[in-house]
């Protein structure tokens, strides 16, 4: 399977311009081979964007989200929505079941190539550090995995890179390949090239961490996308400039991998 990681410029606020440069994206990246692409963090308001989350938030069958699903089905390319600011009201009116709680939420959504909904994320750790992210917004309550050619695809966003256990729990539901969707910005450089690498190593497992770029009021996005295989090894990487970072993932590498180290055979 052949995986793209969009990362593009995202502006605050700028919602038509940023899922325009999202679609123009996956579109490039269908016609070039990929058979998924992931986006990242709140790419249609900014995750930087505190005070417009509210004026923005939709319902998982919102504009935005329709718009990406419907371009999954007209390029024949899975497709992870990296994440949006989700109206959890809405989207229980429309029958999908959210949390128990009322508010917003940080949403990833996958979709398949037919581009119908195959797994909804909210992310869990919700980052407080000179952040209103805890504040404004309700933490998910449950894992995501779904089929995706022959690998099972997990989910988590940004933060939640530095909570291991969230990627055990991925790896006992199957997982060979996890997607990290993020808004990581400067000066933590060095913390977003070990962690994702590290989830991969420790998890014998490909992981995909797909940032953006762009400058908000108080931070910077960093980009250096990059996707590691199951020993860790990067197969590819971007700079902080908007790029799409390509790499084949194959299952039999990670079941190779395993075979071949078996670590995870001596959990205790």
């Amino acid at each position: 399977m052949r995986l793209a990681l969009a990362q593009i410029d995202v502006e605050a606020g700028r919602v038509e311009d940023n899922v325009d440069r999202a679609l123009s994206r996956i579109e490039t990246a269908a016609a070039d081979g990929a058979d998924l692409v992931a986006l990242p963090e709140i790419f249609d308001v900014g995750y930087f964007a505190f005070d417009l989350y509210d004026r923005n938030a939709e319902g998982l069958d919102g504009e935005t989200l329709s718009r990406v699903a419907d371009a999954a089905a007209e390029h024949e390319v899975a497709v992870l929505a990296g994440s949006v600011v989700e109206d959890l009201a809405a989207s229980r009116a429309s029958g999908i079941e959210t949390p128990a709680a009322e508010g917003l939420a940080n949403t990833a959504v996958l979709f398949d190539a037919a581009g119908e909904r195959r797994a909804i994320y909210r992310k869990h750790h919700l980052f407080g550090y000179e952040s209103a992210e805890s504040d404004l917004l309700v933490p998910g309550e449950s894992l995501a995995t779904a089929e995706v050619g022959d690998h099972v695809v997990g989910v988590t966003t940004c933060y939640d890179l530095r909570f291991p256990e969230l990627y055990r729990d991925l790896v006992d539901a199957g997982a060979t390949l996890v997607l990290v969707p993020s808004a990581w910005p400067y000066p933590r450089v060095e913390h977003w090239r070990l962690l994702p690498r590290a989830r991969a190593v420790e998890n014998q497992c490909y992981v995909a961490a797909v940032n953006g770029v762009g400058v908000f009021e108080d931070a910077e996005l960093l980009g250096r996308s990059a996707i590691y295989d199951p020993w860790g090894t990067t197969l590819a990487s971007a700079s902080d400039d908007p790029a799409t970072v390509t790499a084949p993932v194959e299952r039999d590498r990670v079941e190779s991998v395993r075979g071949e180290f078996p670590a995870l055979a001596d959990r205790r």
